[in-house]
């Protein structure tokens, strides 16, 4: 397939260009930046509209990923309002233009999050289940609302709900491992919310099979089907590291130490199931915590 990659520098983006080439297929590279490389990039910039739509013709699929690092700061106002842009204003600015195309391409995967669902306790969570009331349910409820034009177009969308992506590269696991590794780690609040996770491997098989999966559309959660709570996870990461793991987060330190992004991302909970990616005939290589853990940090499994 001939498939353009948006946000293709992020955690997620850098695994799967090489994940892409190796399953065969054509991969170009659209970018923000005026000076990468012309070979195999594409140029845009939805606050300013532009994207040449000549050069979208003869896609066979899109991946988009991009929006801004919502751990990449403490939430103020204004990067709140980054994080909703780069996601509602870039998907909209994106499915707009695909849907303008003589020939638009037969599949877009886009991505959400399960912030969709708020926090929710230990509920178990399907694609079906009712959005929150927080800030991320919101922005995500307007993102997978931006891909309306390219639905509506025929183009099918499957929009990836993203749990907790693991990789060593980068992201939650990669900021855990050196307090873990020193015998600071341990549980954050209560230890009773769930997390929803993924490792990155499986990720990467999940976005091939929904570019071929004719089958497979709509929001669908990205999620691992053994969700564990923050306890259940730190006690695992504990065990494949070898060390200890008595040093705990109260909830009011982690509200002093990130604000308003703590309640949204260390003390939600969010149990979600894969629901929709299982019937379609996926298969987890890592659907357990510890040995997801085990193969990205290339460690012997404890006894």
């Amino acid at each position: 397939m001939h498939i353009l990659v948006s946000g293709s520098s992020g955690l997620v983006g850098s695994a799967l260009l090489p994940a892409l080439a190796t399953d065969g297929h054509r991969v170009i590279r659209l970018v923000r930046s005026k000076s990468a490389p012309e070979k195999e990039t594409l140029h845009w910039d939805p606050a300013a509209d532009e994207l040449d739509l000549a050069s979208l013709e003869g896609l066979d699929g899109v991946v988009h990923l991009a929006g801004e690092n919502i751990a990449g700061g403490r939430w103020t106002v204004e990067r709140k309002a980054l994080i909703r842009d780069s996601r509602v204003h870039g998907t909209r600015f994106l499915s707009e233009r695909l849907a303008k195309l003589a020939r638009p391409p037969q599949v877009l995967v886009s991505t959400s999050a399960v912030g969709y669902y708020g926090d929710r306790g230990d509920e178990l969570l399907t694609e079906e289940s009712p959005s929150g009331s927080n800030f991320l349910a919101g922005v995500c409820r307007e993102w997978e609302s931006a891909t309306e034009p390219a639905r509506e177009r025929g183009i099918r969308v499957v929009i990836l709900r993203l749990g907790v992506v693991l990789s060593p590269a980068g992201g939650a696991l990669a900021k855990m491992v050196f307090p873990f590794r020193m015998g600071v780690g341990g549980i954050v609040g209560t230890g009773k919310q769930y997390l929803s996770w993924i490792a990155i491997d499986d990720l990467m098989r999940v976005i091939i099979h929904a570019l071929k999966t004719g089958s497979l559309r709509g929001p669908a959660n990205a999620v691992a089907p053994h969700p564990v709570t923050n306890a259940e996870f730190t006690k695992a990461l504990g065990r494949v590291l070898g060390r200890p793991t008595v040093v705990p987060m109260p909830a009011f330190a982690a509200r002093l130490a990130f604000g308003e992004m703590a309640d949204e991302l260390l003390l939600a909970s969010a149990r979600a199931q894969p629901t929709r990616i299982l019937a379609s005939g996926f298969v987890f290589r890592y659907d357990d915590i510890e040995s997801a853990l085990t193969h990205l940090l290339g460690k012997a499994k404890a006894a």
